[in-house]
């Protein structure tokens, strides 16, 4: 059995590696790429897919043609791998002939970040080039492992960000020349991609990122763990393992992150623990600084959340004393909430397993908040304000860990556009 050399970890530095996309016919991108795997539930994954055969959620979420089969087992990922050579069978999609970057644009709201497409080595997550910033789940990164190694790709990019010294500005000719994709989803969102496959460029674009101390997950940490696993489990399995083939590395989008936005992750709870809606507020005042609100409104600061219970807005600002500048992790505002709120008022110990609460991408707006506590399904909202990108990179320089569900990352990528297969 092979094993990672902890030396060769000090030693070696990050890089990136041009491949050899699999991707659509041009006129079918828009209708083959498709959302990302974990954004939605069986049900709206087959909602999307329907009336659309090439569809990449008949790839990544291959269970909504085989309902009455548990979504985890091996018939499932094996239909899934089916789907994909059907797929290629059928010319709807093709493979580069020579490795090449990508540039990949996003636009949303008259808003652009532009991100360099790219493989990169497992040995750099498991060293701790790639940084990571939360805890994945074993059965959600069982799930994903099991995906790449059974259909031997990588479907959908890891969301990586990094501090710009100058790699952006190499992107920058590339945005005169004819894109190869170029179009609009269903959801508004803007996806634009230029190929990069002459060698000057992948040569100064290779040695431009070499110099980056490190890069930092934004989103997508169960697809870099599982994407590093599989590295690792075909790596055991090779004898003949020399460290630079292509199941060696995952697929990444490397955006600056001078470009990018986060946005709230709101909390939902189903009950309150055995209190009135009054007992609650008269324990959060406090801790908190409580005003009624006239009407619906997101917290405008850090250290403030919105709160709504019982038809009425609230906006609760964290008493200066519960403030710790001097630890990172547990001075985020969602920290802050669990710590102080959710854990000692409402019970909820472990955010991750329980379930008695939900969370909510702010791109959904408070409307569905209230909507969820109006209906009953739930008993209290918490609007959070963003966590800083500067929080999540201080945190990931401290080898920190933060709560679950701390940062919404959009515009999101599509899978499907630009796949990398292991071999």
């Amino acid at each position: 059995m092979l094993l990672y050399s902890p030396i060769y970890y000090i030693t070696s530095m990050f890089s990136i590696h041009p491949f050899r996309a699999l991707r659509p016919k041009p006129e079918l991108a828009a209708e083959i790429s498709s959302l990302p795997y974990d954004v939605m539930n069986c049900s709206e994954a087959a909602e999307m897919a329907k009336g659309k055969p090439y569809s990449y959620l008949r790839v990544t979420r291959s269970e909504i043609e085989l309902p009455e089969v548990n979504p985890h087992s091996k018939e499932v990922y094996e239909h899934a791998k089916q789907n994909l050579k059907k797929m290629e069978r059928d010319g709807v999609i093709f493979q580069e002939k020579e490795p090449c970057f990508y540039v990949y644009r996003q636009t949303m709201n008259g808003r652009e970040q532009y991100g360099l497409v790219a493989c990169v080595k497992a040995d750099d997550y498991f060293k701790g080039s790639i940084k990571k910033h939360e805890l994945t789940r074993a059965d959600k990164e069982k799930d994903r492992l099991n995906h790449i190694l059974t259909t031997g790709a990588q479907t959908g990019p890891v969301f990586l960000t990094y501090r710009d010294k100058g790699q952006f500005a190499l992107l920058k000719p590339v945005l005169q020349k004819t894109p190869i994709y170029d179009f609009t989803a269903e959801d508004g969102i803007g996806h634009t991609v230029w190929i990069i496959d002459d060698e000057a460029s992948i040569e100064r674009l290779r040695v431009s990122f070499a110099s980056l101390p490190c890069t930092y997950i934004a989103d997508g940490h169960h697809r870099s763990a599982a994407g590093a696993r599989a590295a690792k489990a075909r790596a055991e399995a090779n004898p003949e393992h020399k460290g630079n083939e292509e199941y060696s590395r995952f697929l990444a989008i490397l955006f600056p992150s001078t470009q990018l936005c986060i946005l709230s992750y709101n909390r939902l709870v189903k009950d309150l623990n055995g209190k009135t809606a009054k007992e609650l507020l008269d324990s959060l005042s406090k801790i908190c600084n409580v005003e009624k609100l006239p009407e619906v409104a997101a917290p405008q600061k850090a250290k403030c959340f919105s709160l709504y219970l019982n038809g009425e807005w609230y906006s609760c600002e964290f008493q200066e004393r519960f403030h710790h500048k001097k630890e990172p992790v547990e001075n985020l505002d969602v920290a802050l909430l669990q710590n102080l709120v959710l854990r000692p008022l409402l019970g909820i110990e472990d955010p991750r397993t329980s379930q008695r609460i939900d969370f909510m991408g702010g791109i959904r707006g408070l409307g569905e908040l209230q909507s969820k506590v109006d209906s009953g399904e739930c008993a209290a909202a918490f609007a959070m304000y963003p966590t800083s990108l500067d929080e999540l990179m201080e945190i990931a320089d401290a080898d920190g860990i933060m709560p679950p569900k701390s940062t919404w990352f959009e515009p999101k990528l599509r899978d499907g556009l630009l796949v990398h297969l292991l071999d």
